[in-house]
């Protein structure tokens, strides 16, 4: 068994494959055209961090409903945990590619942790 994909619905394709490849740092799996249940054009976009094996399909929110989860998927809760080897390369790297840190590094009895937010405003956890 494998978890292959999670999903974070965002506002728009093209910026959210920016932050993703750009300042985390993913490599982009694919982007092919595809179709809503009703006929209409969106995109299947897959990023993920390199060398994992769980991908995050980037969706376009479609509708008031989904709109209004953009960047509060879990209830302002850390919903993503991304794990690297060297802790304090990556912090570096992603403050200055523009990634905004909402806490400070700190040491926790499993790691260096520091809280950031994604395109959309989803609360990741960088752990090392």
């Amino acid at each position: 068994m494998n978890l292959d994909l999670v999903t974070i619905v965002v506002d728009d394709y093209d910026p959210a494959i920016e932050f993703f490849v750009s300042a985390l740092g993913f490599e982009l799996v694919e982007d092919s055209p595809s179709l809503t249940n009703d006929g209409r054009p969106k995109r299947w976009v897959v990023v993920r961090p390199r060398g994992s094996g769980t991908g995050v399909l980037l969706a376009r929110a479609d509708g008031d409903r989904q709109a209004g989860v953009v960047g509060d998927q879990v209830a302002g809760r850390v919903g993503f945990f991304l794990r690297v080897d060297d802790f304090q390369a990556a912090h570096t790297r992603m403050a200055a590619a523009g990634v905004r840190f909402v806490t400070e590094p700190r040491t926790e009895p499993y790691g260096r942790v520091a809280v950031f937010l994604d395109i959309a405003g989803n609360r990741w956890d960088l752990l090392g």
